[in-house]
């Protein structure tokens, strides 16, 4: 009798698997809003696939690898590099149906369009599809796959580098916002005295992190492109700040300010380490590690490294030890990932009709409709005498694009797979990995689109006159 009830009871939730969003969250996340749930979900489904991917890199795994054909035929040197293998697999079933989940709802206006369901429902099915796809790509033959992705990966998570920043622009315009708000309602001196804070701590740290980057990434001899990348990005964050308090800028927004120029000032650092953690030469490029010790005892020997492998690094001076795997748990690749978490979480829960970036996704057209629908709801929040637990909020209009939602996974997943693998590429006989220039001048370019957006976000208003930028 037990099993018959464990069997209706697990009967019972097969439809909310295949329906949409509202069914799945409908115990947990009462007065909800369509809109929000399914970005919800989508965001976990790709931190949950990021998770398999770490876990793809962790020690022991390797072993059961290598028993797929094909997967590790280089002999034991090829094994050490299986886990970059299978992240770049397991991130290709991710990055594929989120493409295709693009174009199946190019141009969806509202949740009546039945290409809607496919975006708000049929969970069972899409999440099964994305294990299908990422299963069969371990049996992809190695030939140009992994070259060729690697291509693919670079130019993908190039882009969600600035699509990142238009997120961290719209959080600091929004908490730079509510604090004003807040600080010229209630008269308080407080949240004064905390934007100020938050500002000064920001270009604090970003004045840290440069005077770090002399110290530990040029040499007084060489290492000329770091101390370029650090002078000249310093520089360009001094302009974007000076710009921001600008009479005129401020005349055309007054809710610019410092507090968003420091935390694309400590953006930009961010992206100017990571550049220069991917450079080839180990001079200039020194391991965490090193770095520390170095810190502590600054005339200490070199450490007796036991029981390791050195794995030779294509371009290096030396040998770098690591473990029998490939480690990707360094400083920048946490770091680069904390930002990831931060920003998809904050696209999934942020409010649709208020935000700057809601601009890039809707045509003017749709954004006025979201705007008259956005209020006056609360006859949709009853139904039949009871209350809903999840409110379809897109029956006029959809709060968000679903196409350029899904491509911005799209590019997510592509960003996670570089990440995870350190941008470094295999040579053709997967015996070395490489750490290239390309990786370094991608990053290092996006750091340079990254302020000259911002700043072209800031004089915008006073050279396009003609345009609403309120």
């Amino acid at each position: 009798m037990g099993a018959v009830l464990g069997v209706c009871s697990l009967s019972s939730w097969v439809p909310c698997l295949c329906s949409g969003a509202s069914c799945l969250t409908c115990r947990c996340c009462p007065h909800s809003k369509n809109s929000i749930v399914t970005r919800v979900i989508y965001a976990l489904v790709l931190l949950l696939g990021t998770v398999v991917s770490c876990v793809m890199l962790s020690p022991g795994v390797d072993q059961q690898l290598r028993k797929i054909p094909g997967l590790c035929s280089g002999g034991a040197a090829s094994a050490m590099f299986v886990g970059y293998k299978a992240v770049y697999r397991v991130c290709f079933g991710m990055s594929v149906s989120f493409l295709a989940f693009s174009l199946l709802t190019v141009n969806v206006k509202n949740s009546r369009d039945p290409r809607a369901a496919i975006h708000n429902g049929f969970w069972f099915f899409k999440i099964a599809g994305m294990v299908a796809v990422s299963a069969g790509a371990f049996y992809i033959p190695e030939g140009p796959f992994t070259r060729v992705w690697f291509v693919v990966g670079t130019c993908g998570a190039f882009c969600f580098i600035l699509i990142q920043l238009v997120l961290l622009v719209d959080f600091a315009h929004s908490w730079n916002e509510s604090w004003v708000d807040r600080m010229e309602n209630e008269d308080s001196r407080t949240w004064y005295a905390a934007l100020l804070s938050v500002t000064v701590l920001n270009y604090a740290l970003s004045l840290i992190a440069a005077a770090l980057f002399y110290a530990f990434y040029t040499r007084p001899e060489g290492c000329r492109l770091n101390k370029f990348f650090i002078t000249f990005n310093a520089l360009l964050c001094a302009v974007a700040s000076v710009v921001s308090v600008l009479p005129r800028v401020q005349e055309s927004q007054a809710k610019s300010g410092l507090l968003q120029s420091s935390i694309i000032t400590l953006y930009t650092m961010f992206l100017t380490w990571s550049a220069m953690t991917n450079e080839p030469d180990r001079t200039c490029n020194p391991s965490l590690l090193s770095i520390f010790q170095q810190m502590a005892v600054p005339t200490a020997p070199p450490l007796e490294v036991e029981n390791q492998t050195a794995v030779i690094i294509v371009g290096t001076e030396e040998p770098v030890p690591t473990s029998p795997y490939l480690q990707w748990w360094d400083a920048q690749s946490i770091v680069g990932l904390a930002i990831f978490v931060l920003c998809i979480l904050y696209s999934s829960i942020r409010s649709s009709n208020k935000s700057q970036v809601n601009k890039l996704t809707l045509s003017s057209n749709d954004a006025a409709v979201l705007e008259e629908t956005s209020v006056g709801t609360l006859e949709d929040v009853t139904e039949s005498g009871g209350p809903r637990r999840v409110e379809d909020n897109e029956r006029e209009t959809v709060q968000y694009s679903y196409c350029f939602f899904h491509f911005m996974l799209f590019l997510a997943s592509l960003y996670i797979m570089m990440t995870l693998t350190n941008w470094y590429s295999p040579d053709a006989e997967y015996s070395a990995m490489s750490s290239k220039w390309p990786a370094v001048w991608v990053k290092i370019s996006s750091s340079w689109v990254c302020l000259s957006l911002y700043v072209w976000t800031l004089i915008a208003p006073m050279i396009l006159t003609n345009r609403d930028f309120s």
